[in-house]
């Protein structure tokens, strides 16, 4: 075993899976929904929203509808006259990745993608509260001028309204690359505020990546390798200590690419909403935000325009409700499919 895999081990001991049930446990019981047509139209049936539907949380108020983020009356139908203390968005990134471009992971010309993103900026700018939190999950792709996202930022300076706060970072253990360039393990994070919101203090625990913190402890001056981890440091703008989703972590959502992490959803939440705040995400995906709203007790509304994607959402709210498991890991979220699974796995 290298070096980097008994670290890996170190920083991330639930990723420890032993070899002898690596080959028979962790293939996903769904392959990718933004890549399989065919499976796409096997699981539509099974869908409980159609276009324009919202599902009505009766528990905690959440809101799950079928909408359109560049349709500024689909966003105000599931708003209604309420303002969103905090919005987090994980947008379509303009990447193809792995030579695949579909309806879902689709690769607009620029200036399509820029007309996309300066619509649904707009509608999440005037249902924002006096004072409140943007937060952008956003790519670049390296073999197009790095684009969208240095074109996107300077695109944001069109909204007075909204200042940039910070430029976040979360670094994915495992990346992609090529022999012949350094290996891609950043996701990028884009921080805005409307007016002055609050923003609450939260720490974290800092792994054994690197020597040199210092703190003196009952007198003595030791480091963070002598520490172990510390409660007490507060996370920067580079994110080192969140683990990228990939199928041997229990909140993985089979049929999702590149789902965010719940402790990074869930560190959003805590810094910049407060409880009974209203949490919005313009793009549900696997429904990470609206999870981390139901376990730190905020008021989620959250929609995306394929029913699919909705359904993964509302489900895994269920499931978690129901079993307190966070996801599927590689278990089927669709068992209704799992007999025509079966011959594409």
């Amino acid at each position: 075993m290298s070096n980097d895999n008994q670290s890996t081990l170190t920083l991330f001991p639930e990723l420890d899976v032993p070899r002898s049930k690596k080959k028979h446990d962790t293939t996903e019981k769904l392959t990718r929904l933004d890549l399989d047509g065919t499976l796409k139209e096997k699981v539509q049936p099974f869908c409980r929203l159609k276009y324009g539907e919202i599902w009505e949380d009766s528990i905690k108020g959440h809101r799950v509808g079928v909408l359109d983020a560049t349709n500024y009356e689909d966003v105000k139908k599931i708003m209604r006259d309420e303002k969103a203390k905090l919005i987090v968005n994980d947008p379509p990134y303009n990447v193809v990745v792995g030579n695949n471009n579909t309806k879902n992971l689709f690769k607009k010309t620029l200036a399509d993608y820029m007309v996309f993103s300066q619509k649904w900026t707009k509608n999440a700018t005037a249902i924002m509260a006096r004072n409140a939190h943007l937060y952008i999950w956003l790519g670049a792709d390296q073999k197009d001028g790095f684009q969208p996202l240095p074109d996107f930022m300077i695109m944001m300076r069109e909204f007075k309204e909204l200042k940039a706060r910070n430029f976040i970072t979360l670094k994915n253990q495992r990346g992609y690359g090529t022999q012949k360039n350094w290996m891609w393990i950043r996701q990028e994070l884009l921080h805005y505020v409307k007016g002055n919101p609050k923003f609450k203090v939260v720490y974290t625990d800092i792994p054994k990546v690197l020597k040199g913190y210092y703190k003196v402890i009952n007198g003595k001056r030791t480091e963070n390798m002598e520490r172990s981890k510390s409660d007490t440091i507060r996370p920067g703008n580079v994110w080192i200590d969140i683990q990228q989703v990939f199928y041997r972590l229990e909140e993985n959502v089979p049929g999702c690419y590149a789902q965010k992490p719940l402790k990074a959803i869930e560190r959003i939440v805590s810094t910049s909403s407060t409880e009974k705040d209203i949490v919005v995400d313009f793009f549900a995906h696997s429904g990470t935000t609206l999870l981390a709203g139901e376990r730190l007790n905020r008021k989620v509304y959250t929609f995306d325009n394929d029913p699919i994607f909705v359904e993964l959402t509302i489900r895994r709210l269920e499931r978690y409700r129901k079993t307190e498991k966070t996801g599927w890991q590689w278990n089927n979220p669709f068992p209704e499919v799992d007999g025509e699974q079966q011959r594409w796995i």
